[in-house]
């Protein structure tokens, strides 16, 4: 397999375990130095929180979270291929605490179930109209509650994002073409 087909788990139990992933110019991951950033500003957070991982990708994100002692993630990916190697790769590490569900993200979200405490959102870069629904949809079918924090990364060039008055910023970073944003919901 070629090197930039695996991803290494940055922190916590599963640390420098590898992920390996579907060659894709679609799939994105978001890469290392980032994740660390992320995992950094949510270390206070991450133990027994509830996540969920809206655009799952690699599932890098929720197996860095449940490597951190998450209490559980729910992962949403669309792309059957993808879904397929999170799974073998939840398989490999015998990791039970990730839930992976091959359905659109935003289909999904348009449904009330669980509130959660961490959530994810890194839509495909190219597709600012996703970020902009699922963060809409988060807020009117009450997917966050007081104090969930989400996590926002988006290329620098997309317009200023439009968030719910009640989602304050938290921590916020620009590098190379991304920005990535934590925010707090009142």
């Amino acid at each position: 397999m070629k090197k930039k087909n695996i991803l290494r788990i940055i922190g916590g139990k599963f640390k420098n375990n590898k992920i390996h992933i579907k060659h894709s110019k679609k799939l994105r991951p978001t890469p290392n130095y980032i994740r660390e950033t992320l995992f950094n500003w949510l270390q206070q957070y991450i133990q027994d929180s509830k996540c969920l991982d809206c655009f799952a990708g690699s599932g890098i994100l929720g197996i860095e979270a449940v490597s951190r002692h998450a209490k559980y993630v729910t992962s949403l990916e669309i792309n059957k291929k993808n879904t397929k190697k999170i799974k073998k790769n939840l398989n490999r590490l015998k990791i039970k605490n990730i839930k992976v569900i091959c359905v659109n993200t935003i289909n999904w979200l348009k449904k009330k179930k669980n509130q959660y405490d961490i959530i994810f959102l890194d839509p495909p870069y190219n597709n600012s109209i996703l970020l902009k629904k699922s963060i809409i949809l988060l807020e009117k079918n009450k997917w966050t509650k007081k104090n969930t924090l989400i996590y926002i990364e988006k290329k620098m060039i997309q317009k200023n994002l439009k968030v719910p008055k009640n989602w304050i910023i938290k921590k916020e970073k620009n590098s190379k073409n991304i920005k990535y944003s934590i925010y707090l919901r009142k």
